[in-house]
């Protein structure tokens, strides 16, 4: 059997450094640039190393210069202002008790989401060269051969920047492809797999799509995905990764859609990698859903399971991580499986529920087990 590879979904925790810079600027504080990007390079060299160290085959550079994963777009396009409203997850509001802890207790990250309120453009791509020169250079360092970075899907920039200028939602999606468009490929461009974050095709359902039937939620995320598709067009399938989840918190998941229901929507994606929850105690049950629908899977998909959870302070066992993903490996094959997280370890800089040193002992179980059925 050939040896599984591993990965993970992409943000990583952050050095106390790295998020005083971040929210100076995201507080327009004075603080010095070049400081900055300094920190950043440091980080992410120190980010990459301890991947390689856990025996992390594909490395990212840890969403580090990042607010967040999605509203990181409102410093790079113009467009955005004021504020989003705020909407706790359907879930969450079934135990208002639960919800008034998280709340005193600083469980909810802090943060502006501002609404899209004119055009959305580009203005100009340095930030984002930063960042890959800032992989590229701790890659060649340390030793990793293959690196992917994180972008906003057009879907999730929609759930958390809210439209308030273009006339319609699809129209807004619409503009967001346009101009995420050369984001995704200067990603590519520079030899990076491309990975797209798409909570908007589950945890949406439960945040911004309550009104709505499963099924007609699923149309809602079909469209989403015609959006990101329309995006990638000019790009090899075989460099994309979109990753789906039901959000990246401890709490009830009662309203979670299932799995079944978006498991078409999330296979039209023009991604070869599918990136998704499979340790979060609502979902682990539906690698079923795999294995009863391995006849739809595309043959050039991958699978990658998240076998680690980004949500508590336990370190999975890697007999367990291995129990995981032999599920997967039974439907598809050794070769379409890479061995994941369930999300990111550092989703909103400066607040994550896993320490920094557990998320990489997480990592170094994750890739033990993926050895042990390699």
């Amino acid at each position: 059997m050939s040896r599984i590879n591993t990965t993970h979904v992409g943000s990583l925790p952050r050095t106390q450094k790295v998020v005083d810079f971040i929210f100076a600027r995201e507080r327009n504080e004075k603080y010095d640039p070049a400081a900055f990007d300094a920190a950043m390079t440091e980080a992410v060299s120190e980010t990459v190393r301890r991947q390689v160290a856990a025996g992390v085959g594909i490395v990212s550079d840890g969403e580090t210069s990042k607010i967040s994963y999605a509203t990181y777009v409102k410093d790079r396009y113009t467009g955005f202002d004021g504020d989003s409203p705020r909407n706790a997850p359907a879930d969450l509001k079934l135990f208002p008790g639960f919800l008034e802890r998280l709340a005193r207790e600083g469980g909810t990250p802090k943060y502006a989401r501002p609404m899209c309120v004119g055009e959305v453009r580009s203005k100009g791509q340095g930030e984002l060269q930063k960042d890959i020169a800032n992989l590229r250079a701790a890659m060649s360092a340390h030793g990793a051969e293959r690196g992917f970075m994180n972008a906003a899907s057009p879907g999730v920039i929609s759930l958390f920047l809210q439209n308030a200028h273009y006339p319609t939602r699809d129209a807004y999606l619409a503009a967001l492809a346009d101009v995420m468009k050369e984001e995704y490929e200067t990603i590519v461009a520079a030899g990076l797999d491309l990975q797209l974050d798409c909570p908007d095709l589950a945890l949406s359902r439960h945040m911004l799509f309550t009104d709505l039937s499963d099924d007609d939620f699923v149309k809602v995320a079909a469209s989403h995905v015609e959006a990101l598709n329309h995006a990638l067009r000019d790009i090899p399938e075989d460099k994309v990764r979109i990753h789906i989840c039901w959000g990246n918190y401890e709490g009830p998941h009662v309203c979670d859609i299932p799995m079944a229901k978006m498991f078409d929507t999330l296979m039209s994606a023009k991604a070869r990698y599918v990136l998704f929850e499979s340790s979060n105690p609502r979902h682990g049950h539906e690698w079923t859903v795999f294995r009863d629908r391995r006849r739809d899977i595309p043959a050039d998909k991958v699978l990658v399971p998240g076998v680690v959870d980004t949500t508590t302070n336990f370190v999975e066992h890697p007999e367990l991580v291995a129990e995981r993903l032999r599920r997967f490996v039974d439907i598809v094959g050794a070769d379409r499986v890479i061995a994941g997280s369930d999300c990111g370890f550092g989703t909103f800089a400066g607040f994550g529920a896993v320490d920094p040193d557990i998320a990489y002992a997480k990592l170094a179980a994750l890739s033990e087990g993926a050895a042990l059925i390699s």
